[in-house]
């Protein structure tokens, strides 16, 4: 089963850095690990970005006096321009 939470992404790229740090390694296994690090490496920035966002929108409509009524539907919000009022 896929493990998609954010909180397994450490979990994630310590096993990719293991597997980069496999002695054993050599000629065209070490050039595909080290391919395979790079779109790791990628998708991790994506992801940590997209978690970023998400948590700035929080403490924004935290500041604020109508809180989630403020939020797009997308950022988890209930109300607002955005809104999926389908049930």
């Amino acid at each position: 089963m896929a493990r998609n939470k954010i909180i397994n992404l450490n979990d994630h790229l310590f096993a990719q850095l293991e597997r980069l740090g496999d002695e054993s390694l050599k000629g065209d296994a070490l050039y595909e690990e080290i391919k395979r690090s790079a779109a790791v490496t990628n998708v991790s920035e994506q992801i940590i970005k997209g978690g970023d966002l998400m948590l700035r929108a929080r403490i924004a409509a935290d500041n604020t006096i109508r809180g989630d009524q403020i939020l797009p539907a997308i950022l988890g919000g209930d109300f607002g321009p955005d809104s999926d009022t389908r049930q």
